[in-house]
């Protein structure tokens, strides 16, 4: 059983997953991060500790659960397991490998929550896919048992994963930055493009993304297509990206 555990980095991600452990049963005994008002605040959330120092990390925990940036992992791990070699670690980007921790640990593995985090946006963690992978079978156990619902996952697979989870979240949230610029250009609130983006999400629920595709792009309607590229002659960067995505969209019809 896991029960006691360190957070390293106190980001979006930590803050969401600390706030479930602990909702789950967990001991999240100590936060670490560089930024000591960032570690506080998740500190005091979580009933924590908190230290801004690798060398103040303590060394009894059942894991530590790494979730900063890919380059600071990078820069930080050999301080971060020097003196704690025989424990567990495991780590949540999407886009790095599990064999980071390989000739530093004798347990490791990797914990990737496949959600957008937001600190003042709560998030129903029975819901998140979590994505697993571990240098041995009881420590893929003990990984399986923290969520409801988890998927084993390659180094490999996970890539991919977070690829597609780039278009499907952030592109796609890139295009509602987009829209919106449009709508207040011309006075418009951005409001009225919630239910639209409502259903777009929800018919995927129901049928393929391909088969829900909608709009003159699907079709090639080049009279309306052309009549909305002269609209944003006066914005190129949009106008290109325009003509290349109604494309894209009918090239995958």
């Amino acid at each position: 059983m896991i029960k006691k555990i360190v957070l390293i980095g106190a980001g979006n991600v930590a803050t969401h997953l600390g706030s479930a452990l602990c909702g789950a049963g967990c001991d999240v005994v100590q936060v670490y991060s560089r930024t000591k008002e960032s570690a506080m605040e998740l500190a005091d959330k979580l009933s924590a500790e908190y230290t801004v120092s690798v060398d103040g990390i303590r060394c009894d925990a059942d894991m530590y659960i790494v979730a900063l940036k890919d380059s600071a992992l990078q820069e930080l791990l050999p301080m971060l397991v020097k003196g704690r070699e025989q424990a567990f670690f495991v780590h949540t980007a999407g886009s790095m490998p599990m064999d980071i921790w390989k000739g530093y640990l004798s347990h490791y593995g990797v914990f990737y929550p496949m959600q957008t985090f937001s600190k003042q946006r709560a998030v129903d963690f029975a819901t998140v896919p979590f994505f697993v992978e571990a240098g041995g079978e009881t420590e893929l156990k003990m990984l399986k048992e923290l969520s409801p619902k988890v998927y084993e996952a390659t180094s490999e697979q996970r890539k991919y994963l977070h690829i597609a989870a780039v278009f499907a979240c952030n592109f796609a949230n890139h295009m509602y930055a987009l829209s919106a610029r449009i709508l207040e250009k011309h006075h418009i609130p951005f409001e009225v493009m919630l239910s639209l983006i409502d259903e777009t999400a929800k018919k995927v629920h129901e049928l393929p993304p391909a088969k829900a595709q909608t709009g003159p792009a699907i079709r090639y309607d080049e009279n309306v297509i052309n009549r909305h590229l002269d609209l944003l002659a006066d914005v190129p960067d949009m106008q290109e990206l325009y003509e290349k995505i109604s494309k894209s969209i009918y090239k995958q019809k």
